[in-house]
């Protein structure tokens, strides 16, 4: 998933891979969304691409596909999932990884967005100038309130813990009525736009959600050990609300789901 350039690339494949299978597999809603623009004459920009499954699974679809993600290790991963051409870059300047303007059909970004918080506008300028007047940008990704359970019991461990825990300066988590500001100023002309609850049963556990998404989130703890506790206080803090009586997890997902176009 693509991040901005000055964080480090703490980012593990086979361990979001596992816990997080879920993501690449599309919604009714965006795989609709996204379905009339994929043809075999398309040029596709596959933006925080990650490990490359839907990536992949696009070049069967395109005429040409490109996956760009900041983090060296995930596209280390596309490559080896079989991408044809994956670039580490930033989603602020992507001119930086030698995407051109004016060069695609779609761009198309799947639960990275808000990883992309340094300077959401600049990435939708980035956007905008990939895409061929008339190309359509269709995304999907975490919006307000999304893991809210998650962050609130982790900012409550580490204020108990002696730490800040200051979450919510960690991801870009808009609203509707945010992004729909954030588009309508980059020039971009909005076809849909919906902010959705999609409460997801996790493949594995809560535990494995904090191991892929939250390291960042508690870097201020040297202690191996103590991020170790501070997670499984966490665990058995959400485990009320999130764990069934059939042994299952649940997460409360958040999302924002657009599709705009790059006028004529």
């Amino acid at each position: 998933m693509a991040t901005t350039s000055d964080e480090r690339d703490w980012w593990q494949p086979e361990v979001y891979a596992k816990h997080f299978s879920f993501v690449p597999n599309f919604s009714g809603t965006i795989h609709a969304l996204l379905k009339p623009y994929l043809a075999s004459e398309s040029e596709l920009l596959d933006l925080g691409c990650g490990e490359g499954r839907l990536t992949v699974l696009f070049q069967s679809q395109c005429r040409r596909v490109v996956g760009v993600d900041n983090s060296p290790a995930m596209v280390e991963a596309a490559r080896a999932a079989g991408c044809n051409d994956v670039r580490v870059g930033d989603g602020t300047d992507l001119d930086a990884a030698g995407i051109p303007a004016n060069a695609f059909d779609v761009v198309f970004s799947n639960y990275a967005l808000h990883w992309m918080k340094r300077d959401p506008a600049a990435v939708v300028r980035q956007v905008k100038r990939c895409l061929k007047p008339g190309g359509v940008f269709v995304a999907e990704f975490g919006a307000h309130m999304n893991f809210s359970l998650l962050r609130m019991a982790l900012q409550s461990v580490l204020n108990a813990h002696g730490y800040s825990g200051q979450l919510h300066a960690l991801w870009y988590l808009p609203t509707a009525s945010d992004y729909k500001a954030v588009l309508e100023n980059a020039g971009m002309e909005i076809e849909h736009l919906e902010w959705s609850s999609c409460p997801t049963v996790l493949p594995t556990d809560i535990r494995g959600v904090l191991d892929s998404l939250f390291p960042p989130f508690v870097e201020c703890v040297s202690d191996p050990k103590e991020r170790d506790a501070i997670f499984n206080e966490v665990v058995a803090m959400v485990k009320p609300l999130a764990y069934d009586n059939q042994g299952r997890w649940t997460v409360d997902i958040y999302c924002l789901r657009v599709v705009a176009k790059k006028p004529l």
